[in-house]
C-alpha cells in the first residue's frame, strides 16, 4: 500500500472491517450527543432522496429522535424528511419506500423547480448562461438552501449524507450537498453503508440500486460511477487498504487531490493547507 492510499484512509477514518451493530450504535450516540449538547435545537432535517446514503442517514436519526423522545418521556424531539423534487422525480416511488421505511417524525415536500429556472433565467438575462451541469449544482444548492430554511423554521440541525467513498472522490457539490451541520457516516464506505441498511432491515431494493446524483437534465439519473469513471467497488478497496487495477488506483488518487478544496477549511491567510 502506498504511502498516499495510507494518509487517505486514515483521513477519511476507513476501517477495513466493520461490525455494523457497533457502527449504528455509534453514529445514533452521536446524533443524541449532538442534541442533548445544543439544547436550542430539537431536532434533525434532511432530504430523502430514494437512494443507499439518505435512506441510511434518515433511518439513524429517527432511530436517535426516537431513543430520546422515549428517555425523555415526551415527543419533544423529531426528524424532518424532506422531498425536494425538480419537477416530476423519475424514482419518487423509492422516495416513498424510504419514507415508509424511516418513517418520519415530519415529512415535507419543497419541489424546486421554479427556484431552480428562475435562478438559470435570472443568470441568462444577466448574460451568464449555464451548462446543464452547471445548472445541476443549481438544484443540489437549491435543494440545501431549503433545507436550512426547514431547520432554522423549527430550530433544527441539518444532516449531510457525505460518507468515505463520497468525500474521497469529492462527488458532491461545494455548498450543496456539501453544506450541512453534522455528517454522521463518515468513515463508511459504500458497501459498509449497505452492511448497515441490512442489518437495519431496509428494502434491498433501496441499496442495490444503482447509485447516481440525478442532477443533469440531459443525462438523468446518470450513474455516479459512470460520472467518475471507477466504480465503487474499486472505490471501497482502495479504502479499505486493498490492492486495485493501477487505472483505478490513479483515478481515484486523482479525484482526491483535485477535490481538496472540497474537503478542507475555507483558505486564507491564515489557513494555507493548499501550499
Amino acid at each position: 500500500m502506498s504511502e498516499l492510499q495510507q494518509s487517505i484512509i486514515k483521513a477519511l477514518h476507513v476501517k477495513p472491517e466493520i461490525d455494523p451493530k457497533e457502527e449504528i450504535r455509534l453514529r445514533i450516540d452521536f446524533m443524541k450527543d449532538y442534541l442533548r449538547k445544543f439544547t436550542f435545537a430539537n431536532g434533525f432535517v434532511l432530504g430523502i432522496s430514494g437512494g443507499q446514503d439518505s435512506t441510511l442517514l434518515s433511518k439513524l436519526a429517527q432511530l436517535a429522535i426516537d431513543e430520546l423522545n422515549e428517555e425523555d418521556g415526551k415527543d419533544s424531539y423529531q426528524f424532518i424528511g424532506v422531498k425536494l423534487p425538480y419537477g416530476k422525480q423519475g424514482d419518487a416511488d423509492d422516495v416513498e419506500d424510504a419514507i415508509q421505511f424511516v418513517q418520519p417524525t415530519k415529512v415535507v415536500t419543497v419541489n424546486i423547480k421554479e427556484a431552480v429556472d428562475a435562478s438559470e433565467k435570472a443568470l441568462l438575462d444577466a448574460g451568464v448562461p449555464i451548462t446543464d451541469f452547471l445548472k445541476g449544482n443549481e438544484k443540489a444548492r437549491e435543494r440545501m438552501k431549503a433545507q436550512y430554511s426547514i431547520a432554522g423554521v423549527n430550530n433544527c440541525f441539518v444532516l449531510g449524507t457525505d460518507h468515505a467513498a463520497e468525500a474521497l472522490t469529492g462527488f458532491f457539490t461545494k455548498h450543496g450537498d456539501g453544506a450541512c451541520d453534522l455528517v454522521p457516516l463518515e468513515g463508511l464506505n459504500k458497501r459498509q453503508g449497505q452492511q448497515l441498511l441490512r442489518e437495519l432491515g431496509c428494502p434491498e431494493h433501496l441499496y442495490l440500486k444503482k447509485p447516481t446524483a440525478d442532477l443533469e437534465d440531459n443525462r438523468p439519473a446518470l450513474a455516479d460511477e459512470e460520472a467518475l469513471g471507477v466504480t465503487y467497488e474499486d472505490i471501497d478497496a482502495y479504502l479499505e487498504g486493498k490492492e486495485v487495477s493501477q487505472e483505478a488506483k490513479e483515478i481515484i488518487e486523482g479525484h482526491y487531490i483535485k477535490t481538496m478544496h472540497k474537503r478542507e477549511p475555507i483558505a486564507s491567510v491564515y489557513n494555507d493547507w493548499w501550499k
